[in-house]
């Protein structure tokens, strides 16, 4: 978040009312995460104008918050055209709309909660970071993690000092099989020239989660990853383009579509579901309407037969500036999907666990070295009752930022700076380059474009 706090007077209209919020962008995280803060806070926050490209979305989205249709808009472009309606904007649109909306939306006097990343393009970062500044405006990025009871326990053991210095630090994200094929092969983020990188889309939360936890910063990084089964030439023999269209090998196949969107016990059409990641195939879940989806949408392709080019597995080597290393795996192969972490420091160590299918199994725990090893085990349970949304963080997340909006708190430990989410975008861009040069040593000033 930028730290200018806007005028004594805008100060003053915002107490003890609720924050008006113009909403761009209906997709999974605009009006299924965010759209419901207006409902966990009613007090605080209030949706008056709506904007997305599928007109069907508007239509649902107004209806369940009560919008009226003056208020409701084909576009953010549209949307922004109009003088300004909200104290904020929420902008949860594609990965490359989102500062060119972000640009307009603060000289029309916006503030901004906006969807990660900011942008695929460095020049982009630098330049949002220049306008906010400019505008006087707040922007808090939604890295989400920062807000989880676990991430929040984590940065407290670490800033008593008990670990001592950190030297090392070893993290992985478990992309998830299933996750990996839905979202980042059939699904929305498999092209990196229509979204962003993989390790930016994916994994900007981790690089800004564990930079911030052990307050460290990049000096220079490398690193490798390919596609490495997602393409034509991986293809088994009998497979079809679809897999409803007679695939000859389905049953031996996990990938196959019709397995996973409509006879999965857990989120299958047929087996009585309708929520994520069904409603991101059709607005209205149904078995007729998700295998009609399967049938002539995105999501019904076979996985070696996408447009897809992001990696499928990743590996980045980070030298901190004061020496200590971190090493960073994203792998799409995994039947787990948490995300794991190892803090190695000069008086102890702590491993985490955040993410696991039940959260409850999510835990904490730190050994302190001597004679007599001391362990202290945490689990998450004993932090909070409440889990959904990325570990408890999403909704957690926009309370914090509308109280500071409101004047009820003057700032929180986890609000992200624009500035340091920046930095996490610089050190995955990097890591992309790096990639794409054969694991060349990327000096983090020549992207920040201070050298």
């Amino acid at each position: 978040m930028v730290r200018a706090s806007g005028t004594q007077q805008e100060r003053e209209d915002t107490m003890n009312r609720t924050i008006k919020v113009a909403l761009a962008g209906l997709g999974s995280r605009g009006k299924d995460t965010y759209a419901r803060a207006a409902k966990a806070f009613p007090d605080k926050m209030q949706i008056v104008a709506i904007a997305d490209v599928n007109p069907l979305k508007v239509k649902m989205v107004a209806e369940e918050y009560g919008i009226p249709e003056n208020c409701c808009y084909a576009s953010a472009e549209e949307m922004l055209a109009e003088p300004r309606l909200a104290d904020v904007m929420f902008i949860t649109t594609q990965d490359r709309q989102h500062v060119p909306q972000a640009v307009a939306a603060l000289r029309k006097g916006y503030h901004l909660l906006l969807e990660k990343p900011i942008s695929p393009e460095l020049s982009e970062c630098r330049e949002i970071v220049k306008v906010a500044k400019e505008c006087d405006r707040k922007v808090v990025v939604c890295h989400v993690l920062r807000y989880t009871p676990v991430f929040r326990k984590v940065k407290e053991i670490l800033d008593s000092g008990v670990l001592g210095d950190i030297v090392d630090i070893n993290a992985s994200e478990n992309v998830g099989w299933f996750h990996m094929a839905h979202s980042f092969v059939r699904g929305n983020w498999r092209n990196s020239e229509e979204s962003s990188p993989m390790i930016l889309q994916k994994c900007c939360h981790d690089m800004d989660l564990y930079l911030w936890l052990a307050n460290k910063k990049c000096k220079s990084l490398s690193s490798f990853g390919s596609t490495y089964l997602f393409k034509e030439e991986k293809a088994p023999e009998g497979c079809a383009a679809r897999c409803l269209d007679g695939c000859r090998v389905k049953e031996k196949c996990p990938y196959d579509a019709e397995a996973i969107y409509l006879d999965n016990e857990w989120i299958g059409a047929r087996t009585g579901h309708a929520g994520w990641p069904l409603n991101v195939l059709t607005e209205t879940p149904t078995p007729e309407s998700v295998e009609q989806a399967l049938k002539t949408g995105p999501y019904g392709r076979c996985v070696y037969h996408c447009d897809n080019n992001v990696p499928d597995h990743q590996v980045v080597n980070l030298n901190m500036t004061d020496g200590s290393t971190m090493s960073f795996s994203m792998c799409g192969f995994t039947a787990d999907f948490a995300r794991h972490a190892q803090f190695c420091g000069t008086r102890g160590e702590m491993k985490v666990t955040m993410g696991s299918w039940d959260a409850q199994d999510d835990v904490i725990e730190v050994s302190l070295y001597g004679t007599k090893l001391q362990t202290q085990t945490i689990w998450a349970s004993e932090l909070a009752d409440d889990f959904s949304g990325h570990g408890g963080g999403d909704l957690v997340m926009v309370e914090e930022f509308l109280d500071i909006l409101l004047g009820n708190r003057e700032e929180s430990p986890s609000i992200t700076s624009l500035e340091a989410s920046v930095e996490s975008h610089y050190c995955a861009l990097a890591a992309e380059q790096s990639r794409l040069q054969g694991g060349a040593v990327i000096d983090l000033d020549t992207i920040r474009g201070e050298a």
